[in-house]
């Protein structure tokens, strides 16, 4: 459901809070390998980001990804307007270019209560959420460190 650049967008966001909170500040490089993602990809990603004003980096040593307000709740709504566009939660689930209660497609009130759903956990979820289930050993960030 969620495009791959989302996907890694939200888990390097998560690593990159995880570090900071740690004192860190990851480079690409690193932030790739930790979430299972191939550098060049994760380069471009982190780069939208930082675009965006939703992570801030610096060159140079000592450098590296952080948040410049890290207390600050970073929701993955945020992330996915960023990714895809706030239309995401407004997109017909059958793929039709209109579709609305007048106009409904096969699919419509069904998929409505599901995308409603997803919209609410997205503007409840946060990054900081998400890294505190893995801070806390209730989950894992990526398949390594199933091992």
């Amino acid at each position: 459901m969620l495009a791959k650049t989302t996907k890694y967008s939200i888990r390097s966001l998560v690593y990159i809070y995880i570090q900071n909170v740690k004192g860190g500040r990851p480079g690409f490089k690193e932030i790739a390998k930790n979430i299972d993602s191939p550098e060049e990809f994760t380069g471009k990603v982190l780069q939208i980001l930082s675009r965006s004003g939703l992570v801030s980096s610096l060159k140079g040593r000592g450098g590296g990804f952080f948040f410049d307000n890290p207390g600050k709740p970073l929701t993955l709504f945020d992330v996915i307007k960023v990714t895809e566009g706030e239309e995401f939660f407004y997109k017909c689930g059958f793929g039709l270019k209109s579709c609305d209660a007048g106009n409904p497609c096969p699919m419509h009130d069904e998929y409505a209560k599901v995308r409603n759903s997803l919209y609410n956990l997205m503007n409840n979820m946060t990054i900081q959420s998400l890294a505190s289930k893995i801070s806390q050993n209730k989950a894992v960030l990526n398949r390594l460190e199933i091992v």
